[in-house]
C-alpha cells in the first residue's frame, strides 16, 4: 500500500479536500473542513509508513489490543483517535480502508443536519 492508495481513497470521499494545514510534512484530509486523517509524509519517505485517524472510543481500545501496529494517536486525542503504523504488514489494505471510511463516517455523524445535507447523506 503507497501513499497514493490512501489518497486515492480519501479523495473519492464526498467533499474530501487535502491540505497541509500544519507544515508541508503532514498531509491532512478532511470533510467540509474537519479532519479524518493524518500522514505524516517524511515517515513515509522514511520506510515507516502511517496515518493517524478519527475512532469510536471503545472501537479504537479494541483495535489497539487486537494489533500492535495501532496505537494511540500520535500528537492527537488518544480517546478518539488511533496511529496506524502500515510498514509491518500485519494489517491488510481492505481493513486499512475501512478504518479510513470509520474515520471519515466518525466526522460525518458529529456534524449538523445542515453538513450531513450538503454530503447528500
Amino acid at each position: 500500500m503507497t501513499v497514493e492508495h490512501i489518497r486515492m481513497f480519501c479523495l473519492d470521499k464526498p467533499k474530501a479536500t487535502e491540505e497541509f494545514p500544519f507544515d508541508e510534512d503532514t498531509l491532512v484530509f478532511k470533510v467540509l473542513g474537519k479532519i479524518f486523517a493524518l500522514c505524516p509524509l517524511e515517515k513515509w519517505e522514511q520506510g515507516k509508513p502511517s496515518i493517524t485517524l478519527k475512532c469510536d472510543p471503545d472501537y479504537a481500545l479494541e483495535l489497539r489490543e487486537k494489533y500492535d501496529s495501532i496505537e494511540p494517536g500520535f500528537h492527537a486525542n488518544k480517546r478518539h483517535w488511533n496511529t496506524i503504523h502500515l510498514k509491518t504488514n500485519a494489517l491488510s489494505p481492505k481493513l486499512v480502508f475501512e478504518l479510513i471510511a470509520h474515520s471519515y463516517d466518525m466526522v460525518v455523524k458529529n456534524m449538523t443536519k445542515k453538513q450531513r445535507e450538503m454530503l447528500n447523506f
